[in-house]
């Protein structure tokens, strides 16, 4: 992530999904990303924007995990 950076505030954010697979067994994928607030930006438009980020990553992720197990990687 880029930009210049406001202040010494920070955002972080942490999302998992967790996909039971049945038999007892599961699959938990987590991101996470701390960043800074930039330059024009306050805490709540930093917070939506690494938030943004982080659910792109893991829709991503997750979906790159549902189609490894179903070809059996």
């Amino acid at each position: 992530m880029e930009g210049g950076i406001m202040s010494d505030t920070r955002v972080k954010i942490d999302l998992s999904f967790t996909r039971n697979l049945g038999n007892y067994e599961s699959i938990k994928i987590g991101i996470g990303v701390e960043d800074d607030v930039r330059q024009g930006e306050n805490v709540d438009t930093a917070t939506e924007r690494v938030y943004k980020f982080v659910e792109e990553k893991l829709i991503q992720k997750t979906r790159e995990v549902e189609e490894e197990l179903k070809s059996g990687k």
